[in-house]
């Protein structure tokens, strides 16, 4: 037996290697949950507050991730990674001052880091010290001339000095250096707008949105130059365009229910006025845009309530006085028209205002900053009181790991789990024999499920899992041989596997193996916690060629003793995908949709293998297959295949 104090050491381990796998399967909840464990029994280290720091920066818990990286610092105060943490949490939060002084700190540790450097450049620019920003950059440029981006970041710095000759002449170079930055092409298009040049604004940021598309901002900049050389149709769709990606965009909303109001389309534009004071209740322009829009549209009582909530703010607002006087005496409200009347006459003699004032093409072209609130310039578009660009921190941590571009992976193999298969379209469960086979013999207190689906675990769910594994190890000690044990070493095994604990579940699938090597569940099971493992181990830079071997050794079994499994065959196909071994992978998958021609999973992965060997019009049938099963990320893939960016 090893001393206590080895297995003790043994189990800190063994909890920091299943706290980094959820953390590398982005299960950030279940590595808080591990890196908890491991803090309650040695929380003089300093890794596992630098790691649950780490998850609580992708769950967009800044402040918890900066006090993480703190009581990392005081632990070990000689780690830059952890300082570049905490300066990113910092900038989150838009702290730049304090994120300043930790990139001082990690700059002085790793001065041969360009990200440290860069990002100190952006925060000097966003505290206004436009001065030792445009030194960094010099810095940066004499150390990494080939960095287009520093050039951009220098122009944009020039910009903010309102210095557009020198901003344009920066973001030249930087284009010459790489005409494919999204955010070179949006800082120039800035330089546009304020020019007033609306169509080179406008294919400047054609530019930017075909290289970024999902980019809000750049689709209401180019509304606005759209409008100012009168493409309102083009307007329109850019408008629709940033709601559907931001359903809540103020911006988006309010300037889209001004050109509907131009065009006539008075009710939609009602629509998006009601959004906007929903968002904003004490936004008065929007209220009396509304106002004027119920008072076309005959509802004067709605009108009239709007006009007043106005006019209780602005009490001088002459237009809203005309507007009210106007409704009452349609309604016959003689009075109350009069009062307005007469005090719009006392006010301005000199003055012939009774007639509501006209649009004109020219009215919609002007703009008006955010924080405005002048109420003559209800009718004008609204634009940010500052143009910005969306800037990419470099770093490490700079996003979440779940944003990666959907072009990137294959469908996740398929395992047994106690979590049900979910795809976001199709909730019917797939069906395993085998699966269904052992949860009628042994009828198992958790139901066991056939999945593929990325399940990530939230604080009830990995309590309740940990609770399973006590009780199931509680169990098997009480039990009188290995043979009857093995049901209930099984289902340990599928609780480690959910928990992401590869290394206990596969010990566990092991001994299965031992005494009943032809269990299909327990190979299956084992090489896809191989596979997992694999994947973790090669990130960090390990030779996995042995394990890997194992892996298909135990898939492989598998598939001799059940041939007809179309599920096995899958899974052997993105293990050979993964090496690169793209034509066994492809037969693989052919093989599996030959056993079930309605299995989705595999024709997306089969086109995603088609598509990395080469072959775009095989591809781009299978992932047309996928999404017609339901897969609705093929559709996106198919744009990337086939190289159209619209």
């Amino acid at each position: 037996m090893l001393p206590l104090s080895m297995r003790a050491q043994y189990n800190i381990d063994r909890l920091l290697t299943s706290g980094q796998m959820a953390l590398h399967y982005e299960d950030y909840v279940l590595s808080i949950q591990y890196f908890n464990q491991i803090i309650s029994l040695k929380p003089h280290l300093y890794l596992p507050w630098h790691l649950r720091g780490v998850a609580k920066y992708y769950l967009d818990d800044y402040v918890g991730a900066e006090s993480d990286a703190t009581e990392a610092l005081e632990r070990n105060p000689y780690v830059k990674e952890i300082y570049d943490l905490r300066a990113i949490c910092r900038i989150r939060q838009q702290h730049y001052e304090d994120a300043i002084a930790d990139y001082d700190v990690a700059i002085r540790m790793g001065p041969s880091v360009q990200s440290y450097r860069f990002n100190r450049a952006i925060c000097l620019m966003n505290i206004k010290d436009y001065d030792r920003a445009l030194l960094e950059t010099d810095t940066i440029i004499r150390r990494w001339s080939s960095s287009a981006n520093t050039y951009t970041l220098k122009a944009e710095i020039y910009l903010q000095m309102e210095d557009t000759v020198k901003a344009t002449e920066w973001l030249d170079k930087s284009i010459e250096l790489n005409p494919y930055d999204a955010g070179t092409w949006t800082t120039r298009a800035f330089i546009s707008l304020s020019r007033q040049n609306w169509r080179d604004a406008d294919e400047q940021l054609s530019k930017a949105i075909h290289l970024k598309p999902k980019t809000v901002g750049n689709y209401l900049n180019r509304a606005v130059a759209r409008v100012n050389y009168n493409n309102l149709r083009g307007a329109m769709d850019d408008y629709d365009m940033a709601i559907d990606l931001d359903p809540t965009n103020f911006l988006g909303h309010y300037n889209r229910g001004l050109l509907r109001m131009q065009l006539g389309d008075d009710n939609r534009a009602i629509a998006d006025f009601d959004f906007v004071v929903k968002m904003e209740p004490d936004n008065f322009l929007a209220i009396f845009n509304r106002g004027v829009l119920n008072d076309r549209t005959g509802n004067l009582r709605e009108a009239i309530r709007d006009y007043t909530t106005v006019i209780d703010q602005f009490p001088n607002f002459w237009t809203g006085l005309a507007n009210r006087a106007s409704c009452y005496r349609r309604l016959g409200m003689k009075n109350q028209a009069e009062l307005d009347e007469f005090r719009i006459l006392k006010a301005q003699m000199d003055k012939h205002i009774g007639i509501q004032p006209r649009w004109s093409k020219e009215t919609l072209k002007k703009t008006r900053k955010r924080s405005e609130i002048d109420p003559e310039k209800y009718n004008q578009l609204v634009v940010e009181d500052e143009p910005t660009v969306e800037h990419e921190y470099k770093s490490e941590y700079r996003g979440h790991v779940q944003n990666r571009l959907v072009a990137s992976s294959y469908m996740p193999m398929f395992e047994v789990s106690y979590l049900p298969y979910l795809n976001g379209v199709n909730t019917a469960q797939v069906f395993d024999h085998n699966i269904e086979q052992f949860n009628t013999l042994h009828s198992p207190s958790c139901r066991l499920y056939l999945t593929c689906s990325r399940n990530n675990l939230g604080q009830e769910q990995s309590d309740a899992f940990f609770a399973l594994i006590d009780t199931l190890s509680a169990q098997i000690d009480r039990t009188q041989n290995i043979r009857e044990s093995l049901p209930l070493v099984m289902q340990r095994a599928i609780a480690y596997s959910v928990t992401q604990d590869y290394s206990s579940a596969i010990n566990d699938l092991t001994v299965v193996l031992a005494n009943d090597s032809a269990s299909v569940l327990a190979s299956w099971q084992r090489a896809v916690c191989q596979t997992k493992m694999n994947d973790y181990n090669s990130s960090a830079g390990n030779d996995v060629h042995l394990q890997v071997r194992r892996a298909t050794d135990d898939i492989t079994h598998a598939i001799a003793i059940d041939a007809k499994n179309q599920y096995l065959y899958y899974d052997r196909g993105c293990m050979r995908a993964a090496q690169r071994n793209y034509e066994a992978a492809i037969a693989d998958f052919t093989q599996a949709i030959a056993l079930d021609p309605l299995f989705a999973e595999a024709y997306y992965n089969r086109g995603i293998a088609y598509s990395d060997a080469g072959k775009k019009e095989e591809a781009v049938q299978d992932l047309s297959k996928a999404g017609e099963l339901g897969i609705y990320d093929a559709y996106s893939i198919i744009k990337r295949v086939t190289g159209d960016k619209k």
